[in-house]
């Protein structure tokens, strides 16, 4: 495993980091996920991120009740504030009261006194950027959190967040988690330069596109039975990107990784790390089997010509439209 600053803070992270988002505490058993955190452990996997949200917290239980045991100095625990998890109308947003009773709720279910990162898991419009971003430095002050981060949050909001922190003194963001991949390229022309500047790093999440840059989704053909297609959590995600054009141009890509001695998989991963803005690539896995594929793209260098072969190749279907990062107008 090869290891990364995140952003320029003195934090470094694995470069693969393992992501419990729609797995732990519903598509897979728990078990399974165990035996997933475990495959990540063995490989070198120092990085984990989850959230309050998911799977209604459940995801957080499972992830605490995984690495029970393990020297917490040698991990590194990412989790997220902002969706709902409760009925109430402060069960949500990054309001002073919900960051306070998310991070204690996430403390407990993951059986840690901190976390190494805390996120902003969107922006909240209904909230002062002052409170939360003062919210967030209590909490640092306090020791319950070490750094603290945003995910896809637009480069106005970044750098508006940043602006506040040094001029009230408060603890700046090192990190934004945004949907990073071949396919899906927001955040190249506005957050990645800004991010440059700034000392902040990207956190990929989905560098697999949800599971179709591993080519098994066929143009013409129907998604196999218990993929991530025919997932009623994820299928909506992945919607976006099963479009005949998009897959056909996919399995272009067969040659290019087959040339490399790479998986799709691998390639895909491969292909987020060459950025130097990203500090890390989170995978997920429902079999401990993928864990062990994906992290063999830790340290893999493409050369120039490669990723022009890929550019070539996804052409016109890859997204590149900044304005696709957003955060709801309203808390849900």
């Amino acid at each position: 495993m090869e290891f990364r600053h995140l952003g320029r803070s003195g934090l470094m992270v694995s470069e693969i980091s393992y992501g419990n988002w729609i797995t732990h505490g519903s598509q897979v058993e728990e078990d399974a996920a165990k035996q997933c955190v475990q495959a990540a452990l063995d490989e070198g996997i120092t990085t984990f991120d989850t959230a309050d949200v998911y799977a209604g917290t459940k995801a957080e239980e499972v992830l605490g009740r995984a690495l029970k045991g393990v020297r917490r100095e040698s991990l590194e625990i990412f989790t997220k504030v902002y969706w709902p998890t409760g009925p109430g109308k402060n069960d949500r947003g990054l309001s002073r009261k919900h960051i306070f009773e998310s991070i204690h709720g996430s403390l407990r279910r993951l059986q840690t006194d901190y976390v190494d990162l805390y996120q902003a898991h969107r922006f909240d419009y209904e909230t002062p950027l002052e409170e939360t971003l003062k919210t967030f430095d209590d909490l640092v002050r306090q020791g319950k959190v070490l750094y603290i981060g945003v995910s896809e949050w637009t480069a106005e909001q970044i750098g508006r967040a940043l602006k506040i922190a040094d001029e009230m003194g408060f603890d700046r963001l090192v990190s934004n988690q945004p949907q990073y991949s071949m396919l899906w390229r927001v955040i190249e022309s506005e957050v990645v330069p800004l991010s440059e500047k700034e000392g902040v790093g990207q956190i990929v999440w989905s560098p697999i596109a949800q599971g179709v840059l591993t080519g098994k989704y066929l143009p013409g053909q129907q998604a196999p039975e218990g993929s991530r297609a025919t997932d009623k959590t994820g299928g909506a995600m992945i919607a976006r990107f099963m479009r005949d054009d998009v897959l056909t141009r996919v399995q272009e890509l067969k040659p290019i990784a087959a040339d490399l001695g790479l998986s799709m998989a691998q390639l895909a991963v491969a292909w987020v790390l060459q950025n130097p803005n990203v500090s890390s690539a989170i995978v997920g896995a429902t079999r401990p089997e993928q864990v062990r594929d994906n992290v063999k793209a830790a340290g893999v260098k493409l050369d120039a010509d490669v990723l022009k072969k890929i550019d070539d190749v996804l052409g016109d279907v890859v997204e590149r439209d900044a304005s696709k990062t957003a955060s709801p107008s309203s808390r849900p």
